[in-house]
């Protein structure tokens, strides 16, 4: 669903959104994240790498959360910095530079961050890095759960600062559990999920998590934009064929074609039969019955269009299963499609009626 900062961007938006976008969560329904989801799920048959985008975006934003959450911290309990050890000080002043962290969306991809963006995401992972070198040694395992947080600069009551704490919704630990995560369930040689990366990339992220004990996001980085590369280039131009193109799903247009032959025989058969037996005109003007159903659900086939439903605003999700079209431009589309689709169907069975409606009749 798209932030209410966005509306205004999206009536202004007169094209098709591109993958930024709809990973970014700016658009409407039928172009949104969820029907992107479906169609990678049921159509395209590849939701493992829409899985695994999802999980690095979520990662990103548990890392923004939990150091957002330690800066506010440290900043309020250690109000007398003379009382701060060097390494302590040098963490506040770590926290000081990386500003308030927004909680916002993790964005796509870094080839579409903005400088600003870019540079506060390396800031995040490189004091990651820095915190996570003071309590993860190179024997430490993977499945190591033990805090960076041990170390916090403490105040002048000697209370400590633990971000495992219950004022604290995120935890080091589990920032560590969401890296090791995405590794066992993606990227692993047999994992359960297993996508397909290039091999030096996969090992690259091993030996990062496993032998460096990292968990910053830009561990995934180069996997990251490898995945929304192949799905720009594999999946998307196809989802938007489907659905700002269409507003049907494949099982719904065979059947479609399926009922469109069916109401074909019996129209033909009809029409066959009347002039055959040199039926009356009036009576003959029956047989536009069939043809037009016909046509109808012949030229919904073709072009993946159900002219009715996209001028009522829906479009179909799953088999038999409509939603609202919520995205301007996708409407305004779809809505010129389906009139020239239902132009041609008329024009189709028109033509046909008015042949046998017209044809001299014999009697056999």
């Amino acid at each position: 669903m798209a932030s209410p900062d966005s509306f205004l961007e999206i009536e202004q938006r007169n094209r098709l959104p591109t993958l930024f976008e709809v990973l970014s969560r700016r658009t409407l329904a039928p172009v949104d994240l969820f029907s992107f989801y479906i169609y990678m799920r049921d159509q395209h048959r590849s939701v493992d790498y829409l899985d695994f985008w999802l999980d690095v975006s979520q990662h990103m934003s548990l890392c923004r959360h939990y150091v957002r959450e330690l800066r506010r911290s440290v900043l309020v309990a250690t109000p007398d910095m003379e009382r701060i050890d060097s390494r302590g000080s040098a963490m506040l002043e770590n926290l000081e530079n990386l500003g308030d962290i927004p909680l916002v969306e993790a964005g796509p991809s870094r080839m579409h961050q903005n400088e600003k963006d870019r540079d506060a995401d390396h800031r995040l992972s490189a004091f990651l890095r820095s915190e996570g070198h003071t309590s993860h040694s190179p024997q430490n395992s993977v499945g190591s759960q033990q805090s960076a947080l041990d170390h916090r600069p403490s105040s002048g009551n000697g209370n400590g600062i633990d971000s495992n704490s219950p004022g604290h919704t995120v935890g080091r630990h589990d920032i560590r559990a969401s890296a090791e995560k995405i590794l066992y369930t993606y990227l692993l040689p047999g994992a359960e999920r297993e996508i397909v990366l290039p091999e030096t990339m996969v090992s690259t992220c091993i030996n990062l998590i496993e032998d460096d004990g990292r968990d910053d996001p830009q561990v995934f980085d180069a996997a990251k934009d490898y995945v929304f590369q192949a799905m720009e280039r594999d999946a998307f131009p196809g989802f938007l064929q489907a659905k700002a193109l269409g507003n049907l799903v494949p099982l719904s247009i065979v059947a479609r074609l399926a009922f469109a032959l069916i109401c074909f025989g019996g129209g033909f058969w009809g029409a066959f039969y009347v002039v055959l037996r040199n039926k009356p005109r009036h009576i003959r003007c029956w047989v536009i019955l069939p043809f037009a159903v016909a046509a109808y659900f012949i030229v919904s086939y073709q072009y993946r269009i159900d002219p009715i439903m996209a001028f009522l605003g829906y479009s179909e999700y799953t088999f038999m299963s409509w939603g609202v079209i919520r995205e301007p431009y996708v409407r305004k589309l779809l809505n010129k499609r389906a009139l020239v689709t239902a132009l041609m169907s008329f024009l189709t069975a028109a033509a046909l009626s008015i042949l046998f409606i017209f044809v001299p009749g014999t009697m056999l």
